[in-house]
């Protein structure tokens, strides 16, 4: 790939995505009521596959509630019943997630979980009440749950040095663990190297092909949420490991030669985001026992990092892809956390000075 060159899209593996996801959706939306089709038809155009997705999830838990406060099937639903349901109805449902039964399986919502749904409650609501196809849109009248920040769970400096050195040592497990990190730790050191000096998201690591990197300018193509296709560049460490990675990759013999994946798992198949989020786990719960690592705290590590040597918070927001640069101040709240801390060591309330 030229300099100059428009990003390429990974036609494969992202349209075979989107079709198992829409494939998905249109079997959820059969347990839905049925105006909830002309719902799904008309968002179909400024929505992602996966956000439809997850309106589905949503909205069978929320008509499930409904069966049984109204005691109504959701086969004999017609659309009246959203004029029906009162703002009282939705805040119960919302104290109704905090332990609820689903399917035969005890479920739980948390702030983010009650929020989201009460998101996939309001769209359903405003886009009929924009149509009016119902006289009174009462989802707006709901709040939405008060969310608490939680503490940035992140690594430290020397903490990153330990997880890779511990990747790319010849003993870092036992037993079985062991077997398989000598046949992939050369793939696993080059995952956690691109995680961290990039802050790439899972979803877009695992749908990378080899031919979407350029290793004389050291970038590499992105699919990010939404289906923009951005350019990202990497340091000569991260190259290095992925060089590493990629001799080896090409000496396997049973690759299909169509198979462009980078990463691959020992099936010879396009890593999945479940082994993905195994393999970090079982690197971090090591070196960092304490902490829960995943590969989203990956993504905070790095952006973090980058804004302690940016100071430019716009920057950061840039590279880790975000449409809001409010969603990338909890980078910037960590680093104040850690000024004030710093700060709060500089007093000594016994120097001889304060006299």
């Amino acid at each position: 790939m030229k300099k100059e060159d428009k990003p390429k899209i990974n036609n494969d593996y992202y349209s075979d995505r989107r079709e198992k996801t829409d494939v998905k959706t249109e079997s959820l939306i059969a347990d839905l009521p049925y105006f909830c089709s002309e719902f799904f038809y008309g968002i179909s155009n400024n929505t992602t596959s996966l956000t439809r997705l997850n309106y589905a999830y949503d909205l069978r838990i929320f008509f499930d509630f409904i069966t049984q406060i109204k005691k109504i099937n959701v086969s004999d639903m017609e659309i009246s019943i959203l004029d029906d349901i009162k703002a009282l109805d939705i805040e119960r449902f919302l104290n109704y997630l905090s332990h609820y039964k689903f399917n035969g399986k005890e479920e739980s919502c948390d702030e983010r979980g009650k929020a989201r749904k009460l998101s996939s409650v309001r769209a359903l609501y405003r886009y009929f009440f924009n149509r009016d196809k119902i006289k009174f849109n009462v989802a707006s009248k709901v709040q939405t749950p008060k969310i608490h920040e939680k503490e940035i769970i992140r690594l430290e400096g020397d903490e990153v040095r330990k997880l890779l050195e511990f990747a790319e040592s010849e003993n870092a497990f036992d037993g079985r663990k062991k077997a398989y990190h000598n046949k992939l730790k050369i793939r696993d050191f080059a995952i956690l190297s691109l995680f961290l000096g990039t802050g790439i998201r899972i979803s877009e690591l695992v749908g990378l092909n080899y031919d979407d990197f350029d290793f004389d300018q050291n970038s590499f193509v992105v699919t990010r949420k939404g289906g923009n296709r951005t350019i990202l560049y990497f340091n000569d460490e991260v190259k290095d490991a992925l060089f590493d990675w990629l001799d080896f990759r090409y000496e396997l013999k049973k690759i299909d030669p169509e198979n462009k994946a980078m990463f691959i798992s020992l099936k010879n198949q396009r890593i999945s985001t479940r082994a993905v989020q195994v393999l970090v786990k079982n690197y971090a719960s090591v070196v960092t026992p304490l902490k829960k690592i995943t590969p989203h705290k990956l993504r905070s590590t790095f952006g973090t990092n980058l804004y302690r040597q940016t100071g430019d918070i716009y920057a950061v927001s840039d590279f880790l892809g975000h449409k809001d640069v409010n969603t990338t101040r909890k980078h910037y709240a960590a680093i104040s956390r850690d000024s004030r801390r710093q700060s709060a060591n500089i007093i000594s309330l016994k120097d001889d000075d304060l006299k």
